[in-house]
This record gives structure tokens, sequence and C-alpha cells, in this order.
């Protein structure tokens, strides 16, 4: 504003009193202006605290109308359980094998009772109902070694429940309950979960029933130790002993996960819970529905993770993928053309970024379906077409066996032929066996041990004594070569660096 009067106060410089006036008017004008722009200022300071905070209060979810909504398809599951009670001497809790041999004479002056009565208990968890007909989902180790199952429903009713099916690994069982019109919950998409989403548990927490926690997922597609099929959802919402086998909603009301695990050091809920994918949940009921037991898809390879330098030495940019350490004779994998020292990086369309990955997702696919996977072979990539077969858990595992040394190897390792007992009892139709190792040669730094197996140097199958000492001595120094072992029943490859000193 002040600019375009300047110019037009300038032209009559003669008028002095016009001139003075209209200095003066200015001046009153930049005046008020001034105050006018700090009251401007300090309305719009006062702005984020008129407004956005309410608006971001606002974003915050509200669960009330979802837990009326949907309470009425969660449901407490209480259960009676007889366990077998082991005796020894009389002494309940024990059995003889568990008691030293030099104690074993004190427990056996107690009364003997070789036919104990088995032990009676108790325990409860929470579950849902997935149909009007009364179907309901909950964790196969709520229902454990259960003699009677019953289910309570939010208005108090309750319910003896037949128990379909149970499937351990995936730690899913599918109840029936005999009664139609029951409330469902809806079911939703595990695949369409984002971190950082908001997620509600309903469950019977220690017994409370209809508890309701709130949080947000933390990750997707967790893999824990003793649970190689699922990828785990993980969030922060307050799970406790008696909230397995609950639902996990969504803030649209639909049910993406059945809780199932805490970590914890307490036994209580110290921030991490895990929860079953609902997808894969209700591939799993299905199943159970319809046989009593479920399947699971097997490839027939023993894969491990690749590290940054297992990475180099297999000439990629970035640790990524499923190395596999072995393909099972006559297996899905084997079928398929699938070699020792591939790195799996996609599997049915989905990328494998981690060895974990792997599992859930051939787990996941039905027996007999034919599926692509994606491998790195030699540095290039192939597409293979892999029919994948059911998995049969009660496969033997088979020991190892170490015998005398007779060699030593560039490697800072002294080896032995396989054994003929050795071959027979692991299977194998190569490599040599490690004896003894030097603390400080190159296989203790890549982490060979005592009893390993090598199998291959460098991709190079070995077959003698002789044979690993030619391929070691070839090999260049100072580079990352991979090495593949067996140890015990796991093969895995090592990232091997010789030294430049080949003496």
């Amino acid at each position: 504003m002040l600019k375009t009067l300047e110019p037009a106060w300038q032209m009559t410089p003669e008028n002095g009193a016009v001139t003075h006036s209209f200095k003066a008017s200015i001046k009153s004008s930049m005046v008020n202006g001034t105050r006018i722009y700090r009251k401007l200022l300090l309305w719009l300071a006062l702005v984020p605290i008129i407004a956005v905070t309410p608006s971001f209060a606002s974003t915050l979810p509200d669960f009330s109308a979802l837990v009326e909504q949907e309470a009425g398809a969660v449901v407490k599951i209480s259960v009676r359980t007889s366990v077998e009670s082991p005796m020894s001497g009389g002494f309940p809790g024990f059995s003889p094998e568990q008691i030293p041999e030099q104690f074993r004479r004190f427990f056996d002056q107690f009364p003997q009772d070789p036919s104990p009565e088995p032990r009676e208990g108790a325990g409860f968890g929470s579950g849902f109902i997935i149909s009007e007909d009364g179907y309901v989902i909950t964790n196969a180790h709520v229902v454990d070694n259960a003699t009677q199952i019953t289910v309570g429903l939010n208005d108090r009713r309750e319910y003896d429940a037949t128990l379909v099916g149970s499937d351990p690994a995936s730690d899913i069982a599918l109840l029936k309950l005999d009664v139609d019109g029951l409330p469902a919950v809806t079911i939703g998409d595990s695949e369409a979960l984002k971190v950082g989403e908001w997620v509600l548990a309903i469950g019977s927490p220690f017994g409370f029933e209809h508890t309701a926690t709130q949080g947000i997922v933390s990750a997707l597609s967790r893999s824990l130790p003793d649970d190689t099929y699922i990828p785990f959802i993980q969030t922060d919402v307050a799970v406790n002993p008696g909230n397995s086998g609950g639902p996990l909603f969504n803030t649209d009301g639909e049910v993406v996960g059945v809780n199932s695990q805490i970590y914890s050091r307490s036994g209580g809920y110290q921030g991490l819970s895990f929860s079953i994918p609902i997808n894969v949940a209700m591939t799993i009921a299905d199943q159970l529905k319809d046989h009593g037991y479920a399947t699971r898809g097997w490839l027939g390879v023993a894969i491990q993770n690749v590290d940054q330098l297992l990475a180099e030495s297999f000439g990629l940019d970035k640790p990524e993928g499923a190395l596999v350490a072995q393909v099972t004779e006559d297996s899905p994998a084997d079928k398929a053309g699938v070699l020792s020292g591939d790195i799996i990086l996609e599997f049915d369309g989905r990328a494998v970024s981690y060895s974990s990955a792997l599992p859930p997702l051939v787990g996941a696919v039905m027996p007999g379906k034919t599926v692509e996977m994606v491998v790195l072979r030699d540095g290039r990539k192939k597409t293979l077409d892999v029919t994948v077969e059911a998995l049969d858990e009660g496969q033997p595992e088979r020991p190892a066996v170490a015998p005398d040394p007779v060699g030593e190897s560039r490697l800072g390792v002294e080896v032995s032929e396989l054994p003929d007992e050795l071959a027979e009892q692991t299977g194998l139709d190569h490599g040599v066996l490690v004896a003894k190792i030097d603390p400080d040669g190159a296989a203790a730094r890549a982490g060979i041990r005592e009893g390993d197996v090598i199998l291959s140097l460098n991709r190079e199958e070995i077959d003698s004594v002789d044979e690993l000492e030619e391929l070691s001595s070839k090999a260049s120094a100072g580079e990352a070569i991979p090495v593949l072992v067996q140890r015990g029943n796991s093969p895995m490859f090592l990232a091997l660096t010789l030294p430049s000193d080949k003496d």
C-alpha cells in the first residue's frame, strides 16, 4: 500500500500543508497498521492451539462403537485338561530318567504306583465366532489336552464345544457349537495391514472377560524361532495370558489377526505381542473344517540367511534372499532344478528379503499347485517352475560322528576322508570331516567348527582331502568365497577369506 501511495505524494512538494497533512495521515495509518499487524500475528499464533489441537485429537481412534458392535462374537473359552502324572518310586512329578542314578535308591524307598492317575487341570483363553452356525477359532495351545471345552458368550450363555481339529504348527484350532443364529465377526484382509495402523484386541486376560486393549501394528511378517510357518503381526497391544485365541480388529471392525503370543521375561505384557494373520488362520480353519487336519506346502530345501560377506561372495549388491544350503533328493525343489548355492529371491510372486520369509510363503501354497520361483545362480536370475508337495513333518533326524584326522588344509584345519559309517548315518555322498581346527586360521574365522563336514569350496564339491587342498590352493587370497559345511543335520554356507600367505 505504501509503495502505491509514495509516488503520488512526491508529485506535490510545493504544497507544504497538504504534504504535512498527508505525512501525518500516512504516519497514523502506519501506526494503526502496525497494531492490526501485531493483532493478526497474535491471532495466527493462537490458531494451532484453537484449531490444530482439537483436529489432532479427533484423529485418534474411538473404539467404543467397534467394541459395542463386535464384542458379542468374542468368546471366553474354558477347558478341563487331563495330563498323565509321571511317578517314580511313588514320588510324583518325576520320571525315572529325570532322577540322577546316585539318588534313585532314595526314591525307590517310596511305595511304588505302577498306574498313576492322570492329573486334571483347568485353563482358559479366548476365541471368536466366524459363522452363525457356531464355528469358533482359537489357539491350538488353548485346547491342548482338553477333555471338556466350554464357550462363554458375551450375554453369559455357555455352550459345550466340540473340537473339529487342531493344527499345532500354526497354533490354530477350530471348535463347533451346536447352536445357530450366533453373532459372527467380519473377516478382514491381513495382507492390507500397514505398520503404524491402529488395532484393537478383545479377550479375557487373566480371566477378565471381554477386555478391550488397543495399540498399533509394530511390524509385519515377523518370524519367531519356534514358529517357522507363521509370518506374525507384531503389535504393542496389551496382550496377557487369557488373550490367546482372541481377535485382533482393525479400525473398520474387521478381524485381521488371532492373538497368539507375547514376548515377556515376567510372564506378562512387555510391549511385544504377536498375532497370526487372519488370512493364514482362515486357510487352516477351512482345512480343519473339511478334513479335520491341515496340510502345508513343502519345497525340500535347507536355507539360511545371507549376510554381507556371503552377499559379496555370491556377487550380490546387498544381503537378500534365502541361500539354499541343501536340496533334498526327489523333493519339489530337486525336481524343479534347484541347486545348492542358489539364492531364492522370489516365490510365487512375492519377494524373499530374508530366509525367514520363505517358509511361510511355501507353507501357504496348497500341495499340488505349481508356482514360479526366481533364483540367483552364478550372478544371473533364473525362473523355475516348482510344484509344491505336502509337508511330511515326521522325517527323522540323522546324527553325525567324528573320526580321527588324517590330513591338513590351507584353511587351517585337519580333515579326514568321510567314513562309511558317517556317510550312511548322514546320507552324504561327498565331503571331508573337520577333526581339528586352528583357532587362528581362516576356517575358524569363517565359523567352521570341529565335527563339521566340508561339502564344497567356492561351489566346487569336495570328494577327498586332496581335492580340498587343491581347491584351497587355487582360491584367491583376500576375497570372500562361499564354503558349504554340514553341521549335524543342518547344511550352511559360510564366507571364507583365505590369507595371502599360502604356507
